[in-house]
């Protein structure tokens, strides 16, 4: 057994588990929930061991780096990364009725990386501008601000729904408005740090690989307008003269600027960091 199949298996593991946390919301049963959790727990311990043992076959390899320096691998992280920092704000929360949307997009990204022609699988040699300790810290705290971005946009969904439908149909069974405001707002504030610090360690490692602590290449111009839509939100919030759906929508944009960041400058723009297109 290798590491390629044991993180094959854990996307149809995220597929098993938002149909759960569909069921949950359509047929209104808290056992759907439940079973949605602790697959999620499972899949979770499951991916975190193919990464670890994906490590253990690069030094085998005579490679020999963390699994985060490439689109395959920054997939698989970034899909972890969304269910960790989901089920890390569940245990306050208890906020099982959103879990649909983490999951279903761990469960893209992790689609995405084991089946699409363009994503290499195979583990490579890094260049010389990755043989940094920093690689590690620079993707893992941005990967962290992401994946509470991801979550976030769950919150906001969740709201923007709630509040359009109130308690019709399947809508019914969304948590209190006002509790998702809060949850949105708490997991905001996790992403914002992590993304401060993920764009520090970048351009340290920036600095120490290319001379330049920033170059205004795409990935960190996008990068900065991500922290700043971020930071806008957050300013109106603590503020108070922007309601909760503004917020909401906002934070919607928000992730819209991540996934560019992350997919659209990778895919439609060139610059320092194209190494991470494929």
């Amino acid at each position: 057994m290798n590491s390629s199949f044991i993180l094959s298996l854990t996307t149809y593991g995220w597929l098993i588990c938002s149909i759960l946390y569909m069921g949950l919301l359509v047929f209104r049963r808290i056992f759907f929930g439940k079973l949605a959790v602790i697959g999620s727990i499972i899949v979770l311990i499951a991916q975190l061991a193919g990464m670890m043992l994906r490590w253990k076959e690069s030094y085998d390899l005579g490679i020999g780096h963390i699994p985060l320096s490439n689109l395959y691998e920054s997939l698989v992280f970034g899909s972890w990364s969304i269910m960790f920092v989901y089920l890390l704000f569940l245990r306050k929360w208890r906020i099982i009725e959103i879990g649909i949307i983490p999951s279903l997009l761990a469960f893209l990204a992790m689609a995405y990386a084991s089946f699409s022609p363009n994503v290499e699988s195979r583990i490579q040699p890094l260049i010389p501008a990755l043989k940094s300790n920093w690689l590690t810290a620079h993707v893992i705290t941005c990967f962290l601000g992401y994946a509470a971005f991801a979550v976030s946009f769950g919150a906001s969904m969740a709201y923007i729904v709630k509040t359009k439908y109130e308690d019709r149909g399947l809508f019914k069974f969304i948590p209190d408005a006002k509790n998702l405001d809060k949850f949105n707002h708490q997991v905001i504030i996790f992403g914002f740090l992590w993304l401060t610090i993920g764009i520090l360690t970048g351009a340290v490692w920036a600095n120490s690989a290319w001379g330049s602590y920033w170059s205004w290449d795409p990935k960190e111009t996008w990068s900065l307008i991500t922290w700043l839509v971020y930071a806008a939100i957050l300013h109106a919030r603590s503020l108070q003269n922007w309601s909760s759906r503004r917020i909401a929508i906002l934070s919607v944009v928000g992730f819209g600027c991540v996934l560019f960041t992350y997919f659209g400058v990778n895919f439609w723009l060139s610059g320092l960091h194209s190494y991470g297109s494929r």
